[in-house]
């Protein structure tokens, strides 16, 4: 069993995925490589959140389990430390489910309804009934996430502000209501902005599991090479001997990323001058790719079912910890009897 949470002298952060599968290289450019990071400046708690999951596939739960043990194999091989971070599962902290029950009770359902994503998720899953509580709920549901840890911070792309607003307008309106013995108990947590680099999927679009265009974290050299092989690139090089800008090339965005400063300086003075065929620099691409993806695998193969077990009920004995205090300080606040 875990010791109980203690206060620390980093800022604290949170951060969590949804566990729809396998990681792919979006995932891990976008959020898990900065996470890495933070460990040696923060407190931190990563999260797998499977509770997150039912809002758009309540119709078939049979892959969160396994899907589960996938994405913590991810954490794990990008190099999150157990040591380090608190590592743990939704389902596994109940406060979490209590915290959104109490925090619903003052949401305002206006403030739902304006969230971004919810119109623009109605419309990309269209072939799936989203016209439920779970689902319009779901930022809030995030929200009661964030909250339980009392973070400083909440580490995110751009594309995540507004649910970190949301955040901070719960909280806000909480703190409005309830006070303990004069304080605040929920502070606003911070926005920070992690840089996301522009990471292309094999069909031009961003990398989404959604689009079928992924490069997994677990995936071999050979299919590396494979799906390089087929990914599309500068429409104007119709021809080998057509000249190319890698500037306008999904294969150039990833050289962006991945390739060394000497391999970019013969993607452009090839690709422009038609000196260098789209194969060629594709198996450049892939080169770098497999440099980056080896010492993931690597690390991943170093964990057994029982190890991601075990890492996820002890980083779950913590969470409960620490949500435990948050949740006897809001239950006093509230005027309620508390459970914890």
């Amino acid at each position: 069993m875990s010791e109980p949470a203690t206060p620390s002298s980093r800022p604290r952060i949170l951060s969590g995925m949804r566990p729809t599968g396998k990681l792919h290289l979006g995932n891990y450019m976008g959020a898990l490589a900065n996470w890495v990071k933070l460990q040696d400046q923060y407190e931190c708690y990563f999260f797998i959140a499977d509770w997150h999951a039912l809002t758009t596939d309540y119709a078939d739960t049979s892959k969160i389990i396994p899907n589960t043990k996938e994405v913590m194999l991810d954490y794990l091989a990008a190099g999150l430390d157990p040591a380090r971070s608190a590592l743990f599962l939704q389902s596994k902290v109940p406060q979490h489910a209590e915290l959104a029950l109490l925090l619903g009770m003052i949401t305002p359902l206006g403030w739902l309804e304006r969230v971004p994503t919810y119109k623009e998720q109605q419309e990309n899953l269209s072939s799936k009934d989203l016209t439920t509580y779970g689902f319009l709920g779901y930022p809030l549901l995030m929200a009661s996430d964030i909250l339980l840890y009392r973070p400083d911070f909440v580490p995110v792309g751009q594309d995540q502000q507004a649910h970190v607003e949301l955040t901070r307008e719960v909280a806000r309106r909480f703190n409005q209501f309830y006070k303990l013995d004069g304080q605040e108990v929920l502070p606003e947590p911070k926005v920070l902005l992690t840089p996301s680099p522009k990471l292309p999927g094999t069909d031009g679009r961003k990398m989404s599991k959604s689009y079928g265009n992924t490069i997994q974290m677990t995936d071999p050299e050979p299919e590396v090479r494979k799906k390089l092989k087929t990914m599309v690139t500068d429409p104007a090089r119709i021809r080998r001997s057509d000249p190319g800008d890698p500037d306008k090339c999904p294969v150039g965005d990833l050289h962006k990323v991945f390739s060394t400063p000497e391999t970019m300086a013969k993607v452009y003075e090839g690709c422009r001058s038609a000196g260098i065929g789209c194969i060629e620099c594709k198996s450049w691409a892939a080169d770098a790719l497999v440099q980056v993806l080896i010492p993931i695998q690597e690390r991943r193969a170093r964990y057994t079912d029982a190890d991601v077990e075990d890492i996820l009920n002890d980083g779950s004995d913590r969470a409960r910890a620490r949500a435990g205090q948050t949740m006897q300080q809001v239950c006093a606040a509230m005027q309620l009897t508390s459970t914890r």
